[in-house]
């Protein structure tokens, strides 16, 4: 098991929830390996969170308003017990694209903490990242959205 991860703009609560996920996913990764599709590893990591005791809902709907107006929707792969969002992928690589997803994500539904997973990696948490929607004064969005990747946390 690797250590806890603390971070400062982030409640311990969702620290801990994305700890359990990333646990989950690594079990995962372990069981499946790379070359499936993410709808794959959507449900077998849906069954380990329900194995763990996770709370989460799958495929969650929320609103995108623009200037107080409801222009569309958005779906989000996992929200994890109302305070993480976790989107799975299953590319070559974390593009940029991704990055994006997550923060509209964050931005849309007030969450502050997402979790981009890539399983067609080796070693899992190569391709774990936390995007932390961040809320400073100053800011002319009043939000700032930042990456960590998950390398050297832990070996699978």
């Amino acid at each position: 098991m690797r250590p806890s991860l603390r971070y400062a703009d982030v409640s311990d609560r969702v620290n801990e929830l994305a700890s359990q996920v990333i646990d989950a996913a690594v079990e995962v990764h372990r069981r499946l390996g790379p070359g499936f599709l993410e709808s794959v590893y959507e449900q077998a990591l849906a069954v380990e969170l329900e194995l763990r005791a996770v709370p989460f809902q799958r495929q969650v709907a929320f609103h995108v308003d623009y200037k107080g107006h409801e222009v569309g929707e958005g779906r989000m792969d996992l929200l994890i017990d109302s305070a993480l969002i976790v989107e799975l992928k299953a590319v070559d690589r974390l593009a940029d694209i991704h990055m994006a997803q997550a923060i509209s994500y964050l931005k849309a539904t007030g969450v502050t903490l997402a979790l981009l997973i890539n399983f067609n990696t080796p070693v899992l948490l190569r391709g774990v990242k936390r995007v932390v929607l961040s809320r400073r004064e100053g800011d002319a969005e009043g939000e700032t959205a930042r990456a960590q990747g998950s390398q050297g946390i832990g070996e699978e």
